[in-house]
């Protein structure tokens, strides 16, 4: 709280996602007067569609090992994700009445596998602490006074802001929580980024991360074999090698062993136009063993029949085969070619469709506690900032982790705003 203020310093969160709600939750704590304000009729949608398949909240492996999963951006991270380990989400979890466990991956999920009643548990303790929640709500900005603006969404006939928003609101602070522009349709829609330009804030273009890229896959291939998952296979590029799983779709591949490969092959194809990656498809076996397997079956089989036989390789390793140019048939080559089989990805697919997103506010505009050095008293968490992390539970612990600390820096400014 400033000098000579005696009232609870009010601050506004912009964005109703786990980083908003995280520093929501460390101000409300603190004693603020905290409004959420989130455009979508809920919170949390896309904390929900990530816990469809199971909350996977954060990823159990050691904190030096946790932080080269966020690639360029660990350093400047690195406090914030040392400020809020795994450990202390799982404490985080448990109070709000959510056993986790550890997962034989490394990750860690929720005991019940479900977003749902983590996020009413969460919403329930933020209301406790006296959090105003606001929905359908926008943010459109700043007034030339430098005020934040509102509007009703969607607008219609009747809607009004609420009143704790209408002018002449003006906060002792802001955290902007806003996402990135991936799944735009659960709130993310990146219609901040000219917003923030115009106050002098150098934001990096929004980018897929975390996707699918499309391949020129033959009319038979696509027609035969679209949604067919790929697995145990092993995907290099560039050095790197990643085990996992991919489905061959109607315009290319996805899964998570190539959204682990993303950020590499994305920066490829945008200087390139294109990327080859090279798919291991027995990865558990030498190209000697291979060899030897095929070597056992009689030549005169069809290459399906050996394939099948030899090592239990579905009709899809035949196409995509033949998707990679002429197959030799002698057992060396053939297991020279299922070790590395190389896959032209073209350009990612569009970000709109893309699990997550690249860029955004660069961290030179931002100070180390998270604030924009051109907006003072204005921090910014989340998916807004500029970093990336490969699925795993990195995206939700980065989210968790610059929410909270965006919300510490706010109230060591508000005790220092001139500092």
């Amino acid at each position: 709280m400033q000098e000579g203020v005696t009232r609870p310093a009010r601050v506004c969160v912009i964005g109703g996602g786990p980083a908003g709600l995280a520093a929501a939750e460390v101000l409300s704590a603190a004693g603020c007067a905290v409004q959420v304000v989130e455009r979508m009729p809920s919170y949390g949608r896309k904390l929900l569609m990530a816990g469809r398949g199971g909350l996977n909240i954060s990823h159990s492996e050691a904190a030096d090992r946790l932080l080269t999963r966020y690639g360029s951006a660990a350093p400047w991270l690195a406090p914030a994700l040392a400020a809020w380990t795994t450990q202390d989400i799982r404490d985080w979890m448990a109070g709000l009445g959510q056993d986790s466990f550890v997962g034989s991956s490394g990750r860690v999920f929720p005991t019940a596998m479900k977003a749902s009643p983590l996020l009413r548990a969460w919403l329930e303790r933020l209301r406790s602490q006296g959090v105003v929640l606001h929905t359908r709500t926008e943010w459109t900005g700043w007034n030339p006074q430098g005020h934040p603006t509102f509007t009703p969404t969607p607008t219609q006939e009747g809607a009004s802001l609420p009143p704790e928003l209408a002018p002449p609101y003006v906060p002792d602070a802001m955290v902007l929580a806003l996402g990135g522009a991936s799944w735009p349709r659960l709130g993310s829609t990146g219609a901040w980024v000219p917003v923030v330009q115009g106050q002098g804030v150098e934001v990096a273009p929004l980018q897929p991360s975390n996707c699918s890229f499309q391949v020129r896959w033959s009319d038979t291939l696509r027609a035969r074999f679209a949604g067919t998952p790929l697995k145990p296979v092993a995907l290099s590029f560039a050095g790197r090698t990643v085990r996992g799983e991919v489905v061959v779709t109607a315009t290319g591949l996805e899964g998570g062993a190539l959204y682990a490969l993303s950020a590499a092959l994305r920066a490829h194809v945008a200087a390139q136009g294109s990327a080859t990656l090279l798919l291991d498809l027995r990865p558990d076996l030498t190209e000697q063993v291979l060899a030897a397997r095929l070597a056992s079956v009689r030549p005169r089989e069809s290459l399906s029949n050996r394939l099948r036989k030899a090592l239990r390789l579905p009709p899809l390793v035949v196409a995509l085969l033949h998707e990679a140019g002429p197959v030799s048939t002698t057992p060396q080559a053939l297991a020279a070619r299922l070790k590395a089989l190389p896959i032209t990805l073209h350009q990612p697919q569009p970000l709109a469709r893309a699990i997550s997103t690249a860029g955004g506010v660069m961290h030179t505009a931002c100070t180390p506690t998270f604030m924009l050095s051109a907006k003072p008293g204005v921090f910014v968490a989340g998916e807004m900032l500029d970093w990336e992390a490969p699925t795993g539970g990195y995206l939700l612990h980065g989210c968790l982790a610059t929410g909270r600390a965006a919300a510490k820096g706010v109230l060591q400014w508000l005790q220092h705003p001139h500092a």
